[in-house]
């Protein structure tokens, strides 16, 4: 599969987990820090966090746009909103790997309704596409 990109994204990072992180067209500076449960002070973001709020924003305009490819799902509503938690532990193999659960709220979306729009959302989503079968990722519709 060949992607031709109509948007990169530039950020860069010194330091490790403990140093700085930039993104060169917003002018986002951080201080980054290995979580607490992880030896780190806790004293700033980390790259699971970022990957969350990340993976969130991008999964509920996947979950839009197959609202305009399908119109027999309900549309998103403007108040949706995308928790998703990230875990990193030891993968049993000498490294690490990671976990995701998404927690999603669409107000005045019957739920079962909701279900299907995030089950197409999954298949949109560059995210989803790039860690599947990677990641283990549990979605429910809250």
């Amino acid at each position: 599969m060949t992607i031709s990109p109509v948007y990169t994204a530039i950020g860069t990072a010194t330091g490790g987990r403990n140093g700085r992180g930039t993104v060169e067209a917003s002018g986002l500076d951080l201080t980054l820090a290995a979580p607490k449960e992880m030896g780190g002070n806790g004293q700033g973001s980390n790259p699971e966090q970022l990957f969350a709020v990340g993976y969130s924003a991008c999964y509920i305009g996947a979950m839009q746009f197959a609202t305009t490819q399908d119109d027999t799902l309900a549309k998103v509503p403007a108040d949706v909103s995308v928790t998703t938690h990230v875990g990193i532990g030891p993968n049993g193999q000498g490294g690490f790997g990671l976990t995701v659960k998404m927690s999603v709220h669409m107000p005045g979306v019957d739920k079962a309704e909701a279900e299907r729009v995030a089950e197409a959302g999954h298949k949109i989503c560059p995210y989803s596409n790039a860690i599947q079968g990677n990641v283990d990722v549990t979605t429910e519709v809250v």
